[in-house]
């Protein structure tokens, strides 16, 4: 089972500080449009982003919500 943690590590290659729930996006993916995930995470004690993850292919996003 994918933890919010562990989708936001594949997302930014490495483990975030922490991570809130993973989400529907509500949105499909641009290269296979398949279903796509939502996690908000901390990389760093600044830094909050929102990553986005492709459930069905490697396609994946970062947002700055800062």
């Amino acid at each position: 089972m994918v933890t919010a943690e562990s989708l936001a590590e594949l997302i930014e290659g490495e483990t975030p500080m922490e991570a809130t729930e993973i989400e529907d996006a509500d949105r499909e993916c641009p290269d296979c449009g398949g279903n796509v995930l939502e996690v908000g995470y901390m990389p760093s004690v600044t830094d909050f982003l929102t990553g986005y993850k492709c459930q069905d292919c490697a396609w994946q996003e970062t947002e700055s919500d800062g």
